[in-house]
């Protein structure tokens, strides 16, 4: 009797449950959107997708759910809107009882500014994808010159995965320029006027950080911060600096 009981019981709850997906999926629920929850994934990281540009975006594309009927809610056709803009990375739209909307997104994070000496212009992320400015501004490091889609992808996005995990060289660099041979020169807030770095080779990149932190925290302050007009990092384990 007990066991004929729990199978009734384990029957009953998979019909409600499988009544209730079946109607948050979209299949006869009347009930109208009260609210939608956005939760963006690094929202304390610098990005331009904010859950208010969430929201221009999908009033732009006149998906905005509120006051909609549930089941005229379309969470694919949501995500494919969201999913346009380039610094989207993932997103999940999904109802909820109560007429709540849901939505997570993962965005995509812009650590440098390419301006090539061939016109092009956008940020890169960490993995190398570039994005188009699409009318977002943000205060980040610019390199220049001499720059093909496939060196940002595989020589730059480790420059600009350093900077965005090194406060050292984040606050010190303000420009990044590339040379035709691919030597790389940066230009710091404070110091000198020039920082000849070499190629960038990601298995020498945090020892020269290292060695250039040490420079300007126990060097710098003894001989003058305008001492010297260029410092070289080309060896990875020393500092050439040529003075004014």
């Amino acid at each position: 009797m007990k066991t004929f009981l729990k199978l009734a019981l384990l029957l009953a709850l998979t019909v409600y449950l499988i009544f209730a997906f079946v109607r948050l999926a979209g299949g006869g629920d009347d009930t109208k959107c009260k609210a939608v929850d956005i939760t963006i994934v690094d929202s304390t990281h610098a990005g331009f997708i904010t859950t208010a540009e969430v929201r221009r975006l999908l009033s732009k594309a006149g998906l905005a759910p509120v006051g909609k009927r549930m089941e005229d809610i379309d969470g694919k056709r949501i995500e494919q809107v969201l999913l346009k803009n380039a610094f989207v990375k993932h997103v999940t739209c999904y109802k909820t009882p109560g007429g709540r909307v849901k939505i997570h997104l993962s965005q995509r994070l812009p650590l440098l500014r390419v301006m090539a000496d061939n016109g092009e212009d956008y940020y890169l992320d960490a993995e190398g994808n570039a994005m188009k400015p699409e009318g977002y501004h943000a205060d980040l490091i610019v390199a220049t010159g001499r720059i093909s889609r496939d060196y940002a992808r595989r020589k730059l996005a480790c420059l600009a995965r350093q900077f965005h995990s090194n406060p050292f060289a984040a606050d010190l660099v303000v420009q990044v320029g590339v040379a035709p041979d691919s030597t790389v020169t940066l230009v710091p807030r404070v110091g000198c006027r020039l920082i000849r770095y070499g190629k960038l080779d990601s298995l020498n990149m945090d020892r020269k950080f290292s060695n250039l932190k040490a420079f300007y925290a126990k060097v710098l302050p003894e001989v003058g911060w305008n001492t010297y007009r260029e410092i070289s990092l080309e060896y990875a384990d020393q500092i050439i600096c040529k003075k004014k």
